[in-house]
């Protein structure tokens, strides 16, 4: 989220008569600006198991081909903050936590496409907003990557070889809807957990994998002085949110106060400590995936 932008839409008076006080207090969606800031040093993270090497592009055999990458139109268009285009494919394993362990980063516009060989549908850029744009990778196969898509929801995209690089994505974060729980891992074991708050009623936390984007500085005193976290998401119903937030994509940041800790209070963001916040933005970098689940099988070791 570009923070220029973001709160270019709408400042906190604006917010105060859009929504008024009482809503404010509960809840705002993050806004459009991001800044890159300080990155960190790459870790590595997984929720459930260890990270396993990341397996090497595979090769075709003599009885496969790769399917050849159909020419993308100039006119198509590029997803930005706003919501991104439609047409592509749903995420196939959304409510996965298994650990999404490596990014791409595109080095130059490449066409997305909905399927290998399939239709080309947009361009991801190298930027979005002017903050670089890193993709948890979900799935291979010969000559194809398929990532999960910027400001969209459960939605995937398949790249063709070039143009791009990866990463290792050494963090994870699992949200759980139900004991309004957060949990960062690094490398399958639970570091830290925090209770949040969540999406009020008609406004929930999108389900699903997801990502961070970028961060950018806090409008407003409300959210604790902290770095925000924007992240891939967007709400499930735009239409719900109040009109002072349309456009806004979730996010993961602290508030003025954590009496509202433990419920269903925001529009749809995720909400922990400033304490939190903070150790979040020192360790996480964009492209960290993070996957909301109403609730885990078994409580993580730091619950």
């Amino acid at each position: 989220m570009l923070f220029d932008r973001l709160f270019s839409r709408w400042t906190f008076g604006w917010l105060l008569a859009a929504v008024g006080v009482p809503a404010l207090l509960a809840a705002l969606l993050v806004g459009r600006t991001l800044t890159a800031g300080p990155a960190p040093a790459p870790l590595v993270a997984a929720p459930t198991a260890e990270v396993p090497p990341a397996p090497d592009e595979p090769s075709p055999s003599p009885e496969e081909s790769v399917p050849a990458a159909a020419p993308a139109p100039d006119d198509l268009p590029v997803v930005t903050y706003d919501p991104a285009p439609g047409g592509f494919p749903a995420d196939p394993d959304p409510a996965d936590t298994r650990p999404l362990a490596e990014g791409l980063t595109p080095t130059r516009t490449v066409a997305a496409y909905d399927a290998p060989g399939g239709r080309p549908l947009a361009f991801l850029a190298p930027t979005i907003s002017g903050v670089e744009l890193t993709v948890p990778i979900v799935e291979r196969r010969v000559g194809w990557t398929a990532v999960l898509l910027p400001s969209a929801n459960r939605r995937i995209a398949w790249l063709p070889e070039g143009g791009w690089s990866t990463d290792a994505l050494p963090d994870q974060i699992v949200v759980e809807r139900r004991p309004h729980r957060l949990t960062w891992f690094r490398d399958g074991r639970a570091v830290r957990s925090w209770a949040v708050s969540l999406g009020m009623p008609g406004q929930s936390t999108p389900l699903g994998r997801t990502f961070v984007l970028g961060r950018t500085p806090p409008p407003q005193d409300v959210y604790g002085g902290v770095d925000i976290f924007a992240l891939g998401a967007i709400p499930d119903d735009p239409h719900a949110v109040p009109t002072g937030l349309r456009g806004a994509h979730i996010g993961l940041h602290s508030w003025y106060t954590d009496d509202t800790l433990g419920k269903n209070v925001t529009n749809g963001c995720i909400r922990l400590t400033r304490t939190g916040q903070r150790q979040l933005l020192a360790e996480l970098r964009p492209g960290t995936a993070v996957v909301v689940v109403d609730q885990l099988p078994a409580p993580p070791a730091t619950a």
